[in-house]
């Protein structure tokens, strides 16, 4: 089973930052995902096994940046947050895919951490 861990959550202020960690050892394929009250769980961003790939959602691409260190942590740097960034943030992952692979919806992903809840106040 494997077991993810997402930290790193809390409170910020409209244009203030946050960086979410995820904690997932192993080859796999990560990705984040948020679920704002009242709203499906969406896409935020994702990052290959190898780290050589990334992508990132429109809504959000000019402000935040997944990265990954080997194996081990995957983060999302959140910058200039907005009010509308408030969600729930979940990490996910996948351990099958091309290594250079990036995958973009919940369907393609196995497993998920509990979420880590952000809150931006105006």
């Amino acid at each position: 089973q494997v077991q993810l861990e997402e930290s790193g959550g809390g409170w910020a202020q409209a244009g203030g930052s946050l960086r979410l960690s995820c904690a997932a050892a192993g080859r796999f394929a990560l990705g984040w995902f948020r679920q704002a009250p009242g709203k499906e769980r969406e896409f935020v961003a994702g990052v290959s096994w190898t780290g050589s790939n990334k992508d990132t959602a429109e809504s959000v691409k000019d402000r935040f940046v997944i990265s990954r260190d080997g194996e081990n942590n995957m983060y999302l740097q959140m910058n200039n947050l907005k009010v509308e960034d408030t969600a729930v943030y979940y990490c996910a992952a996948r351990t099958q895919g091309l290594a250079g692979a990036v995958f973009f919806r919940e369907s393609d992903y196995a497993f998920w951490g509990r979420g880590t809840q952000v809150v931006v106040s105006a």
